[in-house]
């Protein structure tokens, strides 16, 4: 049985999935796609993800794209340390505050979003960081909103056990600490994110430990 992942450095959505393989202590390998030298649109990646994004998972020939439904992939595969809980509400509740980050603010910061702004309206990169900033802060408040309404979080997103949202909300304060966003609407979820930071899978799979990194060593 084997297990690839391809990601970046710099690509929160591959810290999701890397802390998700080191918390259920599946053994793989990463292969580093560069986004920032266009190793997503070489013919050999192409061939196995035409949306030319990572992280794409590679299980025994099966690939799995976005990370959303990789997460869910490996708690399916491997029932170790389960990451969804089994009460249909919960796993509503836990997918929809993970999709205010990983399908509506996310997507407005990565590289391919930023180069866009740059080419067709000239935002040079002081504006590109505005503009993520602005989304950021967004999501972060509405995130931080929907923990307090439902008032179902502990040490983690839901009570005291390790979830699914985590992978995904802890890479959103990260992100936003990489783009020095504003996290000071939102204490509960900074303090979600630091417990998960604690972790030695999120230690090891955060972005600037990664190689290649500004932080790496």
């Amino acid at each position: 049985m084997t297990v690839t992942l391809y990601g970046f450095w710099r690509s929160l959505a591959a810290f999701r999935v890397r802390a998700a393989l080191e918390y259920k202590n599946i053994p793989y390998t990463e292969k580093i796609i560069n986004l920032f030298q266009g190793d997503q649109f070489s013919e050999s990646y192409h061939a196995l993800n035409p949306q030319h994004v990572i992280p794409l998972l590679n299980h025994d020939g099966k690939h799995i794209s976005q990370s959303m439904a990789i997460l869910e992939y490996l708690d399916a595969v491997w029932s170790q340390s389960s990451i969804l809980p089994k009460d249909p509400y919960e796993q509503s509740y836990i997918r929809s505050i993970s999709l205010i980050s990983s399908a509506d603010t996310h997507p407005l910061l990565i590289p391919r979003v930023r180069k866009y702004l740059n080419e067709t309206y000239q935002a040079d990169e002081a504006t590109q960081t505005q503009w993520a900033r602005h989304w950021l802060n967004i999501g972060t408040q509405a995130i931080e909103d929907r923990l307090m309404n439902e008032k179902l979080h502990g040490k983690f997103t839901l009570g005291d056990d390790i979830s699914l949202a985590d992978f995904v909300l802890t890479s959103h304060v990260v992100g936003a600490r990489l783009f020095e966003a504003d996290l000071s609407m939102a204490p509960t979820l900074v303090s979600i994110a630091n417990h998960c930071l604690d972790l030695d899978c999120f230690k090891k799979s955060h972005p600037l430990q990664q190689p290649g990194s500004p932080g790496f060593k």
